[in-house]
């Protein structure tokens, strides 16, 4: 089928969230608008500069990357929003990566860099020893709920039980960014798995660089798209760009917003895809801290769960760096971010003293000063709160539980599903690779491209 202006950009909505339409270089428009520098608009102006297209990139922020993005505001790097090459056994961009000679680490668990605390005390061995024993109990029973074809909700799946309680919500709030009853069980055992890595320039810096000389329209909203008419107009506040069709890249909290309109309206198919998904919240809160390591080894993780509905994982000396990271997701981490920069400083900074010991005298956030006292002595201290606190409507895709998904087991709410998963293309992180998904990835216009290139 010919691609048409109006096919073009109807196929570039409905995957309009990460998974931009690739097109021949017969096909392809003369003039074509990417409205989104994130991994996937760049990807999508990359092809199309190599098909000799004109291009004109719109970003609303003041930089590019949109969620893949390496924070420097402390003097050093750490990612505050994407940070892992997830699965990257065929994850493109570890092929860039190491194209490009960046340094990379696979990510694995190593035994005694895990300590849990509640509220700054350590757990006993025998607390700990149950609530590794819950993990593995809870991951048994998401594969026997998901083989006997009845979804459940993470919630609902470990109710009536104290530990699974724990276990579900570290899980879906720390990895998954959202609360229990909100997760899908079969969603979640779709997931696709394998080698992680991290970049430890940043995978924001990697993103950056893949960018290469793509030009970009830095702070320019888009906030209309006509395309009922010859070819497409986007209107900015300043001003509009015609062109001959547009690709849409913006995150789905972005689109079910309203704030970016189609004129005329997107197909009700593709609104349903759309408000069929939901967005996680990852928060992530650096501390740059000068002096004493507290003795933690480079890489430790500290998980304080005294608070069931918000566990905290601080993340100590990545690449053996003065930061610690703490990390909070779901509506913990929401809260938080609407508390603002300051309180979200404080909060990490309490979590950190109430294990180490001592007590913040004084603290302001962004890149400023503050001192900590306390054993060993006193250390310099600057701060950041990073995340979706400054995003656009969102951190991670996922699918929404409960949408219309209660019907599961009716073949047709299944159909329902798979079509949600079409229409919103790489958003929701659909392969094709059989009964799997690839959700929280940054690939998605980068793997269309290279599976779809001639």
């Amino acid at each position: 089928m010919a691609m048409t202006r109006r096919t073009f950009v109807a196929a570039a909505a409905a995957g309009a969230v990460a998974g931009p339409a690739v097109v021949r270089a017969a096909e392809a428009p003369h003039h074509v608008v990417v409205i989104g520098a994130g991994a996937a608009g760049l990807a999508a102006a990359r092809e199309l500069l190599r098909l000799r297209r004109q291009v004109t990139v719109l970003e609303a922020r003041e930089r590019i990357g949109g969620r893949a993005h390496t924070d420097t505001s402390l003097g050093l790097p750490f990612d505050a929003g994407a940070a892992y090459i997830h699965w990257a056994e065929d994850n493109p961009w570890l092929r860039y990566a190491r194209e490009s000679g960046a340094s990379l680490v696979v990510d694995r668990w190593t035994p005694g860099a895990v300590r849990v605390f509640d509220r700054g005390a350590a757990v006993p061995a025998e607390r700990a020893a149950r609530r590794r024993a819950s993990f593995g109990s809870l991951s048994r029973l998401t594969e026997d709920r998901a083989a006997s074809g009845e979804d459940a909700s993470f919630a609902e799946l470990s109710a009536g039980d104290a530990e699974l309680r724990l276990a579900a919500g570290g899980l879906t709030r720390l990895a998954l960014g959202e609360d229990p009853e909100r997760v899908s069980v079969a969603d979640y055992v779709r997931l696709a798995s394998g080698t992680d890595y991290l970049v430890e320039e940043g995978y924001g810096h990697l993103v950056a660089r893949y960018n290469g000389a793509v030009p970009v329209r830095l702070g320019t909203a888009a906030t209309a798209v006509h395309w009922d008419g010859a070819g497409v107009v986007v209107d900015t506040a300043g001003g509009s760009v015609r062109a001959d069709a547009a690709v849409v890249t913006v995150p789905v909290g972005v689109l079910q917003g309203g704030t970016l309109a189609f004129k005329p309206g997107l197909p009700a198919a593709t609104c349903e895809a759309i408000d069929g998904l939901a967005m996680g919240a990852l928060t992530k809160i650096a501390l740059r801290l000068q002096g004493n390591r507290f003795g933690f080894a480079d890489g430790m993780d500290l998980f304080d769960i005294g608070d069931a509905d918000n566990p905290v994982d601080l993340e100590l000396w990545s690449f053996r760096r003065d930061l610690v990271v703490a990390h909070l997701g779901g509506d913990g981490a929401r809260a938080l971010c609407e508390a603002g920069e300051p309180a979200a400083v404080a909060f990490a900074l309490d979590k950190l003293t109430a294990i180490v010991g001592g007590r913040p005298t004084r603290l302001r956030a962004g890149a400023s000063g503050g001192l900590v006292d306390g054993s060993p002595g006193p250390r310099q201290l600057f701060a950041r709160a990073a995340g979706p606190c400054g995003g656009a409507g969102g951190a991670r895709s996922a699918g929404r539980w409960p949408p219309d998904l209660r019907r599961r087991g009716d073949r047709r709410a299944r159909g329902d599903d798979r079509r949600r998963r079409d229409a919103c293309g790489h958003a929701c992180g659909a392969d094709h690779r059989p009964g799997q998904v690839r959700l929280m990835n940054v690939d998605g216009g980068l793997r269309t491209l290279y599976r779809q290139r001639p």
